[in-house]
């Protein structure tokens, strides 16, 4: 894995603040690969676990077990978490 600056990630954690920034990284980190909980863990880790409870409304435990990677969260849970960043979970065909 390739290792950032300190800046870089200073950086990265100001402009993941812009929830319509964090919903294209996440989208982003989709589509290279990550599964949810990781890019959501990135997101939410560098937003900062209680900044996010608050907004979220969902206590830390409960968001630091549901981007655990060794926790299942719900579908539910999982629509909580994305719902600040204008993000919904769906199915669609493939092309």
């Amino acid at each position: 894995m390739v290792k950032r600056s300190k800046d870089w990630n200073a950086r990265l954690a100001k402009d993941l603040q812009d929830f319509d920034f964090a919903a294209q990284f996440i989208m982003a980190a989709l589509e290279e690969g990550a599964t949810l909980q990781e890019a959501l863990g990135k997101v939410i880790r560098l937003y900062g676990i209680h900044e996010f409870s608050a907004v979220a409304k969902i206590a830390s435990p409960n968001i630091l077990r549901a981007i655990n990677t060794r926790h299942n969260p719900t579908q539910k849970t999982l629509c909580h978490l994305l719902k600040p960043f204008g993000l919904t979970i769906s199915v669609r065909p493939e092309p």
